[in-house]
């Protein structure tokens, strides 16, 4: 069982104490420690392996009666977004720095001689902003922190990145293509720029397509990790987008159905991490760019399944239908609930000039080749709706753009 695991015995197996003192504080936690009752303290990796996996409620739990404080600086007591682009404000810990002295020890992708663009939308304490600006500040690179942009502040924000000679920008996939598709449709290019980093979301090929024509000197830098695990691993231009080279504070566990669990190794980590599972399955392998070590591929969302009338719906599924129509450069599911019941389910679709699909085509496609929406809507088809919009339904607090939104019908 060991070779499921990001590192092997003899480099993690020492390290476990720190698993074994969280294991301690999770058992403190009264609705939690019948779940750990039987569970004996690890001290091999397939120790670790038997225990219980812990998911976000958990956590959150743990959290709530842990309250965990760092033992210098502020503690960074702070709310961040807990379920990505669609959950409830938490409160969440880290130490001052973020945890970037680590990752940056080991990935730098900006130099001090780089003018950084911090994207990643600072409002309402999402982490992404302030950890994005922890490691520019270790590089010692200019940063300029932009914040959330108003659609008709985009041509002039980008000829000010074009003249300052901006050469580095961050944020998330679906922030990043909005700047780069407001560059495209205006014309405009971004010759100085060299590096895109991205935290927070996958890589949308998309992007590959707007850099070659925005900035062609551009090429990605990517953190995989979520809120609870910090950064779990990074890559590099000459790794795929979908793989990862792990920290070795960070111990990844391949589980059933190809789940992943983070476990941490690092003694100054204030979120009990132990066999977190974030949603995201993945596998092990060795990484193209051949860099030693066993890396991390993250295959998708496990959790990207709905129930639509009793019916699992894979939303990922559809909205990658969707984009491979010409002329969509983005899409979304919007499923309204009445009473607890799905009454709709839209597609919207951003649409790219010059190409608006035939939008009562592709629902009807869909319809017929997807078993869920063709078995829940049967009596109610008109209910399943795709149309046009000119803007995605997005996140104000994170400006992260989900493919599914939840919401409530009047």
């Amino acid at each position: 069982m060991t070779d499921l695991f990001s590192l092997p015995p003899a480099t993690a197996e020492p390290r476990l104490h720190i698993a074994r003192r969280t294991l301690e504080q999770l058992r403190s936690v009264p609705e939690l420690a019948h779940r750990y009752a039987g569970s004996g303290a690890p001290r091999t990796l397939d120790d670790l392996a038997a225990l219980p996996a812990l998911d976000k409620d958990g956590l959150n739990t743990a959290l709530a009666h842990l309250a965990p404080r760092a033992d210098r600086g502020a503690g960074a007591t702070w709310l961040f977004q807990s379920g990505g682009s669609t959950g409830a404000p938490k409160v969440g810990y880290a130490p001052t720095g973020f945890y970037m002295a680590g990752v940056h020890a080991r990935w730098q992708p900006l130099e001090r001689d780089d003018v950084f663009v911090n994207a990643w939308g600072a409002g309402r304490m999402w982490g992404a902003h302030f950890l994005a600006a922890a490691l520019a500040d270790l590089s010692g690179c200019r940063i300029l922190a932009v914040g959330s942009v108003a659609t008709e502040e985009y041509a002039d924000w980008l000829a000010f990145f074009a003249a300052a000679g901006v050469t580095a920008i961050g944020g998330t996939p679906s922030v990043l293509r909005l700047w780069f598709a407001h560059a495209r449709a205006a014309g405009l290019e971004l010759p100085a720029l060299r590096k895109v980093l991205w935290l927070g979301e996958a890589w949308q090929p998309q992007l590959d397509a707007d850099l070659a024509a925005v900035a062609p000197r551009a090429r990605r830098w990517g953190m995989f990790g979520s809120t609870e695990t910090w950064v779990v691993g990074t890559n590099t231009p000459d790794c795929p987008a979908d793989t990862f080279h792990t920290l070795p504070e960070q111990l990844v566990h391949v589980g059933a159905e190809d789940l992943l669990d983070f476990t941490t190794l690092n003694p100054d980590m204030l979120n009990p991490v132990l066999r977190y599972r974030t949603g995201d399955a993945g596998t092990l392998l060795a990484c193209p760019c051949g860099r030693p070590g066993a890396a991390m591929r993250v295959l998708g969302r496990r959790d990207s399944v709905v129930q639509v009338r009793g019916l699992g719906l894979d939303v990922d599924g559809v909205v990658a239908r969707a984009e491979r129509e010409p002329g969509v450069s983005r899409a979304q599911l919007v499923i309204t609930e009445l009473r607890g019941r799905v009454a709709t389910v839209d597609l919207l679709l951003l649409t790219a000039p010059g190409g608006p699909p035939d939008t009562e085509r592709l629902r009807k496609d869909l319809l017929s080749a997807t078993f869920t929406l063709s078995t829940a809507f049967q009596h109610d088809p008109e209910s399943f709706r795709v149309r046009r919009v000119d803007e995605l339904i997005s996140n104000g607090r994170t400006g992260k753009t989900a493919a599914l939104v939840v919401r409530e019908g009047a």
